[in-house]
């Protein structure tokens, strides 16, 4: 486990965190500098489907083929992740935030993004810290940050990620799965 948040990295929410906005959530830092932090939770599905918001981009999303709830910020806004089929070349509008993923502007025309991602995933909302604000919610135990993978941001269980995410973690981390969300009722 690490504790330098920065792109790529995962935010997993740890028991003592109740915000609901993020309980049992795991978020994936998209930039993280002094100026402050952005992610968008990669484990809340919607019952949106995309066909019913974004009709244009239905055959491009993978499964499951709903809106992510990315975060408290700007609910109205929408932005997406994908996974370039070739890295090399990637497609039009598509910015890399780690080798293997990046942030695909929804603007850019569908046609010419159609066969150019292996997944995409659309995110309404995202999180956000100020300068500062994300570390200290670190050092006061909010959140375990660990290393993540460009499937984690595409799990067809997004449900089970949580759990997922810490069983691989080593040591006394791994534990922390198993956890009931209120120890006093066990």
């Amino acid at each position: 486990m690490t504790s330098e948040p920065r792109a790529g990295m995962l935010l997993v929410a740890t028991r003592g965190l109740e915000d609901p906005n993020f309980a049992e959530s795991v978020v994936l830092l998209l930039d993280s500098d002094e100026d402050g932090a952005l992610g968008v939770v990669v484990n809340r599905p919607s019952p949106v489907h995309v066909a019913d918001v974004l009709e244009g981009w239905r055959d491009v999303v993978g499964e499951p083929d709903v809106l992510f709830r990315g975060g408290p910020v700007s609910p109205d806004g929408a932005l997406a992740l994908g996974r370039p089929q070739d890295p090399g070349a990637p497609p039009v509008g598509y910015r890399e935030i780690v080798p293997g993923l990046g942030v695909l502007d929804l603007d850019t025309p569908v046609e010419l993004v159609e066969g150019g991602l292996g997944d995409l995933r659309i995110f309404v909302g995202y999180a956000g810290w100020g300068p500062g604000q994300l570390e200290d919610e670190i050092a006061e135990g909010s959140w375990h940050v660990v290393a993540g993978r460009v499937a984690d941001a595409f799990s067809v269980a997004p449900h089970d990620l949580w759990r997922d995410v810490l069983r691989r973690q080593p040591g006394s981390l791994a534990w922390t799965s198993t956890q009931p969300a209120d120890p006093s009722l066990n």
